[in-house]
Parts: structure tokens; C-alpha cells; sequence
């Protein structure tokens, strides 16, 4: 998440520095706290909430939860994490649909925000979960705004109402109110009107929301802000909630590079909660605001929720059950790790679901460099081989993959990595599959952790490695015979015999101890040599 990255980096290195300390003072306390003020600061965030912030952090962080706590430094994490929660809005606000259908949804915002595109958003996210909404062509000022709502709406697999060409003609009002109409008629149950915005507050573009709103009294008016504002984004929603109302906000543009901490103090000071985030230009880039979540996020604590939700929503529960049963019984094929990539790539950008991980901040260098293109480069290198190649990848010789390279555009080399990426990850799933712990190559075997078998334990080869060759062949011989060769001239006594029979220090000859040979393999040892 782009848009808090730097807030995220700063609040990180302050509860850094508190880590080493195993009692706060109020020194500490203080210390943290200017630092927590002057992040928010940079990071855009309103002074007033600002202030409101970091007084209960300090109240909180100076009283008896810290002090009694047996970790601090965590302790005053949870307090900021508490706290930043709170800001943003508390608890989650879903939709609320009207009892009698259709449930009617105005969005309202300045121009650039992103409301016809977030119109789109919303109607594909309403759709799969089972809705069936009509997008209303509203905005007939800015130049080509229907015919990017018709677009859109192409793109989402929804139906729009758009009677008007735009451009400046039509009635804005009446086509929310017919559109209302037609919702009706043609059985849609969700309605999303896209109105017209400015580049600035004016009272021409005010009259105009107050006026569509009254005509078809919406159920959800949703205020759409970009979250690259800055400060102007605390005094946009302050005119539009005088000027039109709103019943919830949506943040979009939160995969750019601003500071975006103005968007945090939308709920805060307006009491109008944040419902939905968009993170990113694809329609599916989209999700519901919670934000004890988003809390997690900027204090880099990782999102495991959401990240839950999205693979939900990505793999098949039946496909997912074979593909286990095929770890299990060694038969996963590349045509498998095809589909499993396929899957992967359809959860959205890994960048992004990398980066819900707890303590993803400091991989940044790594998922910065992170070639999304890579799963597209796979399934080419793939689906350049024969349906006996996938299944049997044994059969991939020098010139069977010197084929594939130049059929996928790709090099050998290339082709020689995704086939040992294979095998490890067949090989690492099967010891899952049979409830053992995998190997990860580079952080070594895992204490205590099965590893879905027995290890194998080498034998040692058998045979005397004695510098004599009388008593190599001696020891050779019993070997053979099934006797315990006796110790060598390295372990022999000083006063030993040359074929190395060391009594070591108090032994007797015979009686079996220090290491020394039993009567039994005196006698047998004497037979062999004939004596």
C-alpha cells in the first residue's frame, strides 16, 4: 500500500528504537509520541485529529497498561494500533440495501476522483455477490463521461442506462429519476448513479448533487475522494457533507505514491465512515474498508484477512482437494502447477498480497524488484511443451528443451529453472501432504519438525583400513566369517602384539574389557591363522 508506505516506514523505525528498552520513563513516552506526531504530520494527516491522537496515545501510553506490562514497547504498539483504528472509523459500515429493492446508491465527489470508474468497481463487486445492478449515466458534463460509463460497465459484465449522449446535453436530474425508473421495470435491484463533479467546490455543482439526491432519494450516498489530495481533502468533504450530505466515503488511489495522510482524518472529522478502498486501476481492485485492517497495514502487522479472502475467492475448493490428492500420490504434474499459477495470478498482484504479510515492510527492496510478468513467462515456457511433457517432465532431454526455449521465446536456462522449481515444489508439497515439515532451502532443517519420513542412514562401508596387509587380511576374514574385527595398531598398547590386539589400560587378554577380544574371538582368530 503505496499511498501510507512512508508513515509506515517511520512509525516502524520509532517502535524500533523503543524495543531495546525494558521500561518505559516518561522521557520515553514523550519521546515516542513526538515522533508518532511528527509522521502523521508528514504524512498529511489533519493537525486536529493530529492532536486528538497523539493526547490518548500519551494519557494511555503513561498509564498502568504500560507501566504493569511485561513488554512495553509491544504494549504502546497496541495502544497506536488502538488508537489509529479508532480514526479510522472503529468499526466496519457495510451497505445498507433498502427493504423494498432497488436500493439506490449516488456517488458524489470532485472530478478526477474516480467515480466512473469506481461506479464499475462496485457494480462487479455487487454482481458477484449476486446483485444485479444498473449503472446510471449522470454525468453529462464532462467530456465522454457516459461513454466511459458505458465502457466500464462493458468491462464488468453490468447493465447501464445512459439515454443521454453527454458533453455538456441533457438533463441530469431527470435521467437519475428515469434511470430509477428503468431499475424498476427491468428488475435490477441495485442502482448506481454516477453524478458530475468539478475541479473545485462550487455552488453550481452543489445545487446540482442537492438536486439529483432529492429526486431520487438515494438509500447510500458514498463520497468518493482520491487519497493523493492532501490537506484539500479534509475541506472537500466538509463542503460536501453541508452542501449534499453523505452517508459513507470510499478512498480510492491508495496504490500511488502521496503522502494520502488526509484521507485518514475523513472519518474522523466529517463522522462519516470510510466503506470501501480502491488500490489500484483493474476492476477488481477493489475491497470493503475495515479498518482495524488498515491499521495492521500502516503499522506493518500485515493484513492475513484480507489476504484469506482474496485466495477464498481465487481457488476452487474441489480443485484445490484434487490437486492435494496428487501431492499426495506423487502424480502433480507441470499441466498442475499451470493451473495452481493461473489460480495465483487471478487473486490479483503479488506485489500487493505480499505486502499484507506482517513485516512485509522490510522486504520493500525485494517486492519492488519482484517481476510481476514472471507467471506469464511460466505458463509460455508451459504451454510451449507436448501434453506427454507436462505429465511426464522426465522425458525433457537436451534438444526437448532446447524446442521448448525457442517455442516460449525463453532461454534454456529458463527452461532448466522452472523445471527444478517444479520438482522442489512437488517434492516440498508431497512432505506436507503426509503431514511432515518441508526442508526450505536456505534456513535448514526445523528442530523437532518430521520431515514426512525416515531419514536414511548411510552405511558405513565394511572392511579393514589397517596399513598391514597380514592383519587387513585377518580382519577381512573375520568380517566374512561374521567375527568383530578386532581394534587396530592406532587403539593398540603400547606392549601390544603386531597384529594390533591392544589390551588398553587395565584390560586383561580374555576377559572381554576396555575394548579387548573375548577367549571366543582369540580361539577363532588362532584357527584362522592356523595356529
Amino acid at each position: 500500500m503505496a499511498t501510507f508506505g512512508n508513515l509506515s516506514d517511520r512509525l516502524a523505525e520509532t517502535f524500533k528504537n523503543l524495543r531495546t528498552k525494558g521500561k518505559l520513563s516518561a522521557a520515553d513516552v514523550d519521546g515516542t509520541v513526538r515522533e508518532i506526531r511528527r509522521a502523521l504530520l508528514d504524512a498529511d494527516v489533519a493537525l486536529e485529529v493530529v492532536k486528538d491522537f497523539t493526547g490518548k496515545v500519551r494519557e494511555r501510553a503513561l498509564g498502568d497498561e504500560v507501566s504493569k506490562a511485561l513488554n512495553p514497547a509491544q504494549q504502546v504498539v497496541q495502544i497506536v494500533n488502538d488508537e489509529l483504528i479508532t480514526i479510522l472509523g472503529g468499526q466496519q459500515r457495510r451497505l445498507e440495501f433498502a427493504k423494498k429493492p432497488p436500493t439506490i446508491i449516488m456517488l458524489a465527489g470532485l472530478q478526477g476522483a474516480g467515480k466512473t470508474t469506481l461506479a464499475g468497481k462496485l457494480a462487479k463487486w455487487l454482481a458477484k455477490d449476486g446483485h444485479t445492478p444498473l449503472l446510471v449515466a449522470a454525468d453529462l458534463q464532462r467530456p465522454n463521461a457516459v461513454t466511459q460509463l458505458e465502457v466500464v460497465a462493458r468491462q464488468a459484465g453490468v447493465a447501464v442506462y445512459a439515454p443521454e449522449p453527454g458533453n455538456g446535453v441533457g438533463d441530469p436530474v431527470k435521467v437519475a429519476r428515469d434511470g430509477v425508473k428503468y431499475a424498476l421495470q427491468k428488475v435490477h435491484d441495485v442502482v448506481i448513479v454516477d453524478t458530475a463533479g468539478r475541479l473545485g467546490v462550487d455552488a453550481e455543482l452543489m445545487k446540482q448533487a442537492a438536486n439529483i439526491r432529492k429526486a431520487i432519494d438515494p438509500d447510500e450516498v458514498l463520497f468518493v475522494i482520491d487519497a493523493m489530495i492532501g490537506q484539500d481533502a479534509v475541506a472537500t468533504a466538509k463542503a460536501f457533507q453541508d452542501g449534499v450530505d453523505f452517508t459513507g466515503v470510499v478512498l480510492t488511489k491508495l496504490d500511488g505514491d502521496a503522502r494520502g495522510g488526509a484521507a485518514l482524518s475523513v472519518a474522523s472529522l466529517t463522522g462519516r465512515p470510510i466503506m470501501f478502498a480502491s488500490t489500484g486501476e483493474g476492476l477488481d481492485d477493489f475491497e470493503p474498508f475495515h479498518p482495524d485492517r488498515m491499521a495492521g497495514r500502516i503499522l506493518d502487522l500485515g493484513d492475513i484477512l484480507t489476504l484469506i479472502e482474496q485466495a477464498q475467492g481465487a481457488f476452487d475448493e474441489d480443485e484445490a482437494r484434487k490437486v492435494a490428492e496428487k501431492f499426495a500420490t506423487d502424480t502433480f504434474t507441470l499441466d498442475d502447477f499451470l493451473g495452481q499459477m493461473q489460480q495465483l495470478r487471478n487473486m490479483g498482484s503479488i506485489k500487493k498480497m505480499m505486502s499484507m504479510l506482517p513485516g512485509a515492510g522490510a522486504m520493500k527492496a525485494q517486492l519492488e524488484n519482484f517481476d510481476e510478468r514472471e507467471i506469464v513467462r511460466t505458463e509460455a515456457i508451459i504451454q510451449s511443451m507436448t501434453k506427454l511433457e507436462r505429465t511426464t517432465p522426465k522425458l525433457l532431454n537436451g534438444s526437448r528443451r532446447l524446442r521448448i526455449a525457442k517455442g516460449s521465446g525463453s532461454s534454456v536456462t529458463e527452461v532448466n529453472q522452472l523445471v527444478q522449481r517444479f520438482e522442489q515444489a512437488a517434492k516440498m508439497m508431497k512432505t506436507v501432504a503426509k503431514g511432515g515439515m518441508p526442508n526450505i532451502p536456505g534456513m535448514g532443517p526445523i528442530p523437532g519438525a518430521g520431515y514426512g519420513g525416515k531419514p536414511k542412514v548411510a552405511q558405513k562401508k565394511k572392511g579393514s583400513k589397517s596399513g598391514n596387509p597380514a592383519k587387513r587380511a585377518a580382519d577381512n576374514a573375520a568380517i566374512a566369517s561374521g567375527i568383530k574385527p578386532v581394534g587396530d595398531t592406532a587403539s593398540a598398547d603400547a606392549a601390544g602384539s603386531g597384529f594390533g590386539l591392544g589390551l588398553g589400560s587395565g584390560a586383561q587378554p580374555g576377559k572381554g574389557k576396555a575394548g579387548g577380544p573375548t577367549e571366543e574371538e582369540m580361539a577363532a582368530l588362532q584357527k584362522m591363522l592356523g595356529r
